[in-house]
C-alpha cells in the first residue's frame, strides 16, 4: 500500500480509502437499499482493511443516520485499534431527524453534529470534516466561519468538501485565506471512468490550489464491475436494481465496460479491480474511495493497487470514456495555442 500527501498538510493516507456507506441500514430508509453490513461484517472488514495497510476510513453522519459511524467505532474499538494508526473523516449536512435544526451548515447543525459524530465514533476527534454538499441559506463565510472555530476547539484537524462547484470552492479558499481561517485541504467527488464531469473545472482549479482529490464511486454505483450487460444483471440483490444511483450514461458504460472485459483479461483480474486502476492514475487523486458488502468485493478492490495500467490501456479507456471540452475550455485551448 503507498501513502500520499493530502495537499500542502504534511498529512499522509494511503491510496485507498475504505468507505463505509454499507454498515448498518436497519430501518434507515434508502440507506437499506445500500447498506447490509452488521458488527461481525464490520469488523471482519475492518481487520482486512488495517492488514492491508489503508489507513484512511470514511465515513457519514447521514449514512445509515448514524448507524455507520457507530458500527464503525465499535468495531474500531472491538479490534483494539490505537487511534493514532487511523484517519478517520465523517461529514456533516444531511437531515439526521425531522427537528428543523437538524440539517444543513449552520453554526448550530455543525457543532451540534461534530458532538454526535464523536460519541457515535467513541472518539475525541474527527481527522477530516467535510461539509457533505452546498447549503443554499448559510452564506459561504458562514459556512467557514464555524468550520474554522470547530477547528479551534480541536474536535476537528482539517476540514474539506463534498459536491460544491468549483467556483464556490474557489471562492471559499479565498474567503478562508483572507480571514487567516483553516481552508480546505480535499475534495470529495464523484469520478469514475464513465463520469468524468470533474476534469472540466473541479481538477484545475483543485491543482491551482493543491487540493487533493479522493473520488467516491469510483465503480459508478457498481456499473464497473463488470456484472452488468445490455441484458440486464448477472447478479441478483445488485445495488442498481434497487437504488439506480448515482446517474450515468448507461449507452457509453456498457462501451466502457467491453473495453475493460479486454484489459482485464490481459491483466488477468476483474472488471472492477481495472476500473480503481483507472481512477488511481489519473491526475490529483490522493485516495480512492472503495467501499463492499463482501469480504470478496473488499478483497478484490484491495488488489487493484498491484495494476500498472499501461499508456496503451490508459488510451484504451479514455477512446470510449473522455469528456469533449465545453466552453470556454475549447476556446482557452484554442486561443493558448500560441504560448506552446
Amino acid at each position: 500500500m503507498k501513502f500520499n500527501y493530502v495537499g500542502d498538510t504534511g498529512l499522509m493516507v494511503s491510496e485507498l480509502c475504505f468507505g463505509t456507506m454499507t454498515f448498518g441500514g436497519e430501518d434507515a430508509g434508502m440507506w437499506g437499499k445500500i447498506a447490509s453490513v452488521d458488527q461481525k461484517g464490520v469488523n471482519e472488514m475492518l481487520k482486512a482493511v488495517l492488514d492491508s495497510g489503508i489507513n484512511f476510513i470514511d465515513t457519514a453522519n447521514v449514512y445509515s443516520f448514524g448507524q455507520s459511524e457507530q458500527l464503525l467505532g465499535q468495531g474500531l474499538k472491538d479490534l483494539g485499534t490505537k487511534r493514532d494508526d487511523v484517519v478517520i473523516a465523517t461529514k456533516v449536512l444531511g437531515p439526521m431527524s425531522e427537528k428543523p435544526n437538524d440539517v444543513g451548515l449552520s453554526r448550530y447543525h455543525i457543532f451540534n453534529s461534530v458532538d454526535a459524530s464523536l460519541k457515535r465514533l467513541q472518539v475525541d476527534h474527527i481527522d477530516i470534516l467535510y461539509v457533505h454538499g452546498v447549503d443554499p441559506k448559510v452564506p459561504v463565510e458562514e459556512i467557514l466561519r464555524s468550520l474554522n472555530d470547530i477547528v479551534a476547539t480541536g474536535k476537528v484537524r482539517y476540514i474539506a468538501i463534498c459536491n460544491w462547484p468549483a467556483w464556490m470552492v474557489a471562492k471559499a479558499q479565498a474567503i478562508a485565506k483572507h480571514n487567516n481561517w483553516q481552508k480546505f485541504i480535499g475534495l470529495q467527488y464523484f469520478y469514475s471512468a464513465v463520469t468524468r464531469d470533474i476534469e472540466t473545472e473541479l481538477v484545475p482549479m483543485a491543482a491551482d490550489h493543491n487540493l487533493s482529490i479522493f473520488p467516491w464511486s469510483p465503480l459508478a454505483g457498481g456499473f464497473l464491475t463488470g456484472k452488468y450487460s445490455r441484458e440486464g444483471s448477472s447478479e441478483k440483490g445488485s445495488r442498481r436494481a434497487d437504488f439506480d444511483f448515482p446517474p450515468i450514461d448507461k449507452g457509453k458504460a456498457f462501451d466502457l465496460v467491453d473495453v475493460m472485459q479486454d484489459l482485464a483479461k490481459k491483466h488477468n483480474v476483474s472488471v472492477a479491480e481495472i476500473a480503481l486502476a483507472w481512477v488511481r492514475h489519473q491526475k490529483g487523486v490522493t485516495s480512492t474511495i472503495i467501499g463492499a458488502k463482501t469480504l470478496k468485493q473488499l478483497h478484490s478492490n484491495i488488489k487493484s493497487t498491484e495494476i500498472d495500467l499501461s499508456k496503451e490501456d490508459l488510451d484504451k479507456i479514455d477512446a470510449v470514456s473522455s469528456k469533449p471540452h465545453f466552453y470556454p475550455g475549447w476556446m482557452v485551448e484554442r486561443q493558448s495555442e500560441y504560448r506552446k
